[in-house]
């Protein structure tokens, strides 16, 4: 009997660790690109989802951006359609709204929550060397232990639970995976576009650090977002305890900064602000009202949301 080649013991590995045996024979779907880590996490999910007692399947989005696109969607289901219960490509319209990336990646989320209304779980491909990249891209923007958790293990979105099993498994790894079970991935030429800033620290950046610091630093900075997610999950969790419609002044004066800060941006996005809008500025501003009171205005949030201070509490005006 042939050896399992390494790679590809790892990351069925790390899928099966995501996937726990169950019963019933729910829907796992796996969201692929045809790129090498999703194909990789595909490959993996075909052969390990049934032996854990779970349907697979698979979702491709066409975003129409590249010529071609919809050939490699098709090619993409006809492979999937012999190793998974199900299989589907979707085409999305991807807007303007946040810039190209943004606009994509919502499309993108749009298209997988739908698709994944009736699946227990959709699997996404995100590596090691994202999540290192997602950390130093969080960092030279000033972001605060919530970026610097980078993309969480799991996550939910509208009603559907999403995971990510290879955050602990190198983009290399992922593509020997592929070669090892004769898959050809596609290359995405926005991933070295020097147009997006991921694109530069992944070409240009990350390779500096590795030959100044060491191969370490990838795993070390995944690591430091493991480290610093359990850290968040717990603060947040004391700041859900706080959060109301309206905010009493004198309570939150109580409160460590830590949780002070957390309570009021979960306040809030409770109020309609939209997450991707609200930065560090209007927490600060919302914080003044509550430790540097001296009769100011309002604080104005994004969504056209405004906050004031009056008769001793923070409020929607």
């Amino acid at each position: 009997m042939s050896r399992l080649d390494p790679a590809v013991a790892e990351v069925r590995h790390a899928v099966r660790a995501c996937l726990p045996p169950a019963t019933d024979r729910p829907l796992v779907l796996v969201a692929c690109s045809g790129g090498a880590d999703s194909l990789a996490l595909a490959a993996a999910a075909a052969f390990v989802a049934p032996r854990q007692g779970w349907r697979p399947g698979l979702i491709t989005v066409d975003h129409g951006l590249q010529e071609g696109s919809a050939e490699r969607a098709k090619a993409l289901v006809e492979w999937a359609s012999a190793h998974f219960d199900r299989a589907e490509a979707v085409r999305v319209d991807v807007g303007r709204k946040g810039g190209p990336e943004a606009a994509a990646r919502d499309a993108r989320y749009e298209a997988l929550v739908r698709a994944g209304r009736d699946a227990r779980m959709v699997l996404l491909g995100h590596n090691e060397d994202d999540q290192a990249e997602t950390v130093l891209l969080a960092l030279a923007r000033g972001a605060g232990p919530r970026g610097l958790s980078g993309m969480p293990v799991e996550h939910e979105r509208d009603g559907v639970r999403f995971a990510r099993p290879l955050l602990g498994v190198s983009r290399r790894t992922c593509r020997r995976a592929c070669e090892a079970q004769g898959l050809t991935p596609w290359e995405d030429p926005h991933n070295t576009d020097p147009a997006y800033a991921r694109s530069r620290v992944r070409s240009d950046v990350m390779p500096v650090l590795v030959e100044a610091l060491g191969a370490d630093v990838v795993p070390n900075l995944a690591r430091t977002a493991r480290l610093l997610s359990a850290d968040q999950r717990y603060l947040e969790a004391q700041a859900d305890a706080f959060v109301a419609p309206r905010l009493p002044v004198r309570a939150l004066e109580g409160l460590d900064e830590a949780i002070r800060t957390r309570v009021l941006h979960k306040w809030a996005l409770s109020l309609g602000v939209p997450g991707a809008a609200l930065s560090h500025r209007h927490i600060a501003a919302l914080d003044a009202l509550v430790t540097d009171w001296h009769g100011q205005g309002p604080a104005m949030l994004p969504g056209g949301v405004v906050v004031q201070r009056k008769s001793g509490v923070l409020e929607q005006a």
